[in-house]
């Protein structure tokens, strides 16, 4: 009798979903269609290593980088670069030693170039307070840096620690036009010691240029600020409008962001 109540209800759900605003937006989707019936251009490869953090990685009471596989995989790949290193992540919050790490790479030539959210675009202020620390020190070390600007309807239910709405949802490294990162770990505190992060590594050139060029679209001016440093000021710029502080940002954004700054708290974040 339970089965029976349970089918019928798998029956009526699937007939809801059937008619969903989702469902109509795929049939929809001309994309989506294509992809369905072959004709849609797709890259192969035999070179990939599926990586994922041990969900023991939780229970640590101190600090194991054995566990964190994706972290672990990352690092070396980010290393060996030997010309360019370029990295999407929604929340960035480096600290010293990443952030040592780009500066040398920098340094030694490679161009490393960033792409994360812009103060107005992201979702949790406190990860962007955390983030602003690192800003002048990546510049002046040479490091490219782009905030993305918000997207329609963007940020609007932003908090100081809630995550909602954030304009950049990718996370993915692409390391000398060669190979590639996609996955759900953040450059940052959180996903390398609190949360169980998963993703793939690729060797391919298709897709790392594929990635690199999704890259150069979204640091265009239409949609994201250059961030660089004037006498040792922050400026940020479209082309068309300079700014001399985090753009389009309420006071009451500064203001979680520079709370989270000042009381460091880049281990939660």
């Amino acid at each position: 009798e339970s089965l029976s109540r349970l089918r019928a209800w798998l029956a009526k759900k699937g007939e809801e979903m059937a008619t969903s605003r989702y469902a109509e937006a795929l049939r929809g989707d001309n994309l989506v269609q294509r992809m369905l019936a072959g004709d849609w251009p797709m890259q192969w490869s035999t070179k990939y290593e599926f990586v994922s953090d041990d969900p023991a990685k939780v229970t640590m009471k101190k600090r194991d980088v054995k566990r964190t596989h994706v972290g672990v995989t990352l690092v070396p790949m980010i290393q060996q670069a030997e010309t360019q290193v370029t990295i999407i992540s929604p929340y960035f919050v480096p600290g010293e030693e990443v952030t040592a790490g780009f500066t040398r790479a920098a340094g030694e030539g490679k161009e490393v170039r960033i792409l994360t959210n812009s103060l107005v675009a992201n979702d949790v202020a406190a990860v962007h307070g955390g983030y602003s620390r690192y800003r002048k020190p990546l510049l002046k070390g040479g490091v490219q840096l782009w905030e993305l600007k918000p997207m329609t309807g963007g940020a609007q239910n932003s908090s100081l620690f809630g995550s909602s709405g954030a304009s950049l949802h990718t996370k993915a490294f692409a390391v000398d036009g060669k190979s590639l990162f996609v996955g759900s770990y953040n450059l940052d505190p959180r996903s390398t010691w609190l949360n169980c992060e998963q993703g793939v590594l690729v060797e391919n050139a298709a897709l790392a240029r594929e990635l690199e060029a999704l890259f150069e679209t979204q640091v265009d001016g239409k949609h994201s600020w250059r961030v660089t440093l004037e006498e040792g000021d922050l400026r940020w710029s479209d082309g068309e409008k300079e700014f001399s502080r985090d753009p389009d940002a309420s006071g009451w954004r500064r203001f979680q962001a520079w709370a989270t700054k000042v009381l460091h708290l880049d281990a939660q974040l």
